[in-house]
């Protein structure tokens, strides 16, 4: 059986690593006022990645954490990917350059899929596309926009563009410790040639297995809130998704 890829989420919100519930801003946890060094703690714990996502910028539609990133990538030899504002080609540039692995376009890639198209053949394995959806609908400007797209139709619209990943997030399950749409990611997954990455609710190491059984497709999984609170050990979660059986 494949490995699965774990990504632990440091999300920035005024230069504090904090947690949303269902993406609402008035709903932050603050778990950590140092991004850096909570970048460092995932290090020493085994992981490989980091999936950062500046929530200022997602609403302003431009980078509003900066330092913050910069003191991820400063600090750390991870790879790393950020999500959040990024709408222009001198801004994936500037990340690209400053050391990042990917950068995600969400919000860009449902509304000018030639910038996107033209990102990925400047950048070959650097872009990455964020669909996040609620009630079956593409959501966009940090969850607080509408869209008529459904995940599948934005999937299609760039699976032969070079796009490096998708990363399919259920709003409605994430920060809530529900479980991960497990379903909903394998019907994604079912439409994508581009390797899918499920984000959203993950709770226990069952949510681990469970994606890794369900499609061969199925890339990794980003984990927040339960890795913070201590409800998912992070050697145990490094185990399980490194796990031959």
């Amino acid at each position: 059986m494949r490995d699965l890829t774990l990504y632990p989420a440091i999300d920035l919100k005024d230069g504090a690593c904090v947690r949303l519930l269902q993406g609402r801003m008035s709903e932050a946890t603050v778990y950590n006022e140092d991004p850096g060094a909570q970048a460092l703690d995932f290090e020493k714990l085994g992981f490989s990645w980091v999936h950062i996502v500046d929530l200022d910028g997602a609403f302003s539609g431009q980078s509003e954490n900066t330092n913050a990133v910069s003191a991820i990538l400063g600090k750390t030899g991870l790879k790393a990917q950020l999500g959040g504002g990024i709408r222009s080609m001198d801004a994936v540039e500037r990340w690209l350059e400053a050391g990042l692995t990917r950068v995600i376009l969400g919000t860009a890639a449902v509304r000018d899929a030639d910038f996107v198209t033209e990102a990925c053949k400047k950048f070959p394995g650097g872009i990455v596309v964020g669909v996040d959806a609620k009630d079956g609908r593409v959501k966009t400007d940090g969850w607080d926009g509408d869209s008529s797209h459904t995940p599948a139709e934005i999937v299609k619209r760039y699976e032969d563009q070079g796009v490096a990943a998708v990363i399919y997030t259920d709003i409605s399950r994430d920060g809530a410790l529900t479980g991960v749409n497990i379903e909903a990611t394998a019907a994604l997954a079912d439409h994508a040639a581009i390797p899918v990455i499920a984000s959203g609710g993950v709770a226990s190491l069952s949510d681990i297995t469970g994606l890794k059984d369900a499609h061969e497709n199925i890339e990794g999984v980003i984990i927040g809130r339960a890795l913070y609170d201590g409800r998912i050990d992070a050697a145990e979660a490094l185990k399980v998704a490194r796990s031959a059986g």
